[in-house]
């Protein structure tokens, strides 16, 4: 007598199990849904596409500060998340928002805190304190164990690298004006990496303070 329970010949559990492949699309298929589901209502809110009163797109400059700063690893140990912890707000300052990142990418949080949290360092230090920091931390904190950066006060930055870099942000989303490229040569002729790398740290976080 044949056993009516039987689930629907093609599609069990015991198949889903012990076929490797489509035990793969499946999950991937849930995985798929569930980061739309997750992700899809976040390019429709305001509070994660729009920047917060007073952010602005980086100058020249600061965007050749920010590029050192990937370029040499900062990220690795300095996150740019203040989380909604009172521990954190009470240390570091207003906790992050989407809003002041909309003209990274990309953006710098992360979890990694080997350092302190730079999130809003700008405007906390002078510029002198930074220079001073960057060619031997130990001078100011001598607890450190952040390397120096020495050279960045002896290479210059490129102007020629400014234009393109700015035109390719603005094809993201930064309101980069024609004037503002046209200008960005001129505006980091003759600075050190230093002097952007400085210029980048003092921005961060100002929006909020």
């Amino acid at each position: 007598m044949s056993d009516n329970s039987t689930p629907a010949a093609g599609f069990t559990h015991e198949k889903v199990e012990t076929n490797n492949f489509l035990m793969i699309v499946l999950i991937l298929l849930v995985i798929a849904i569930g980061g739309l589901v997750e992700i899809v209502p976040l390019f429709f809110q305001k509070s994660t596409t729009e920047p917060v009163l007073g952010v602005k797109p980086y100058t020249a400059l600061q965007l050749a500060g920010r590029d050192i700063y990937l370029r040499e690893g900062c990220y690795n140990c300095h996150s740019q998340m203040i989380r909604p912890f009172r521990a954190e707000t009470l240390r570091y300052g207003h906790y992050s928002v989407a809003g002041e990142f909309v003209y990274d990418h990309p953006f710098q949080w992360g979890s990694k805190r080997t350092g302190p949290d730079l999130h809003r360092v700008g405007g906390k230090y002078s510029d002198e304190w930074h220079r001073i920091h960057m060619n031997n931390p130990r001078d100011l904190v001598p607890e450190s164990n952040m390397p120096a950066y020495p050279w960045l006060e002896k290479a210059n930055v490129d102007p020629a690298d400014m234009a393109p870099r700015m035109k390719a942000l603005r094809m993201v989303g930064v309101p980069y004006t024609d004037g503002e490229i046209a200008k960005a040569a001129a505006d980091v002729k003759g600075k050190t990496e230093m002097d952007a790398l400085v210029a980048y740290l003092q921005s961060l976080g100002l929006a909020l303070k």
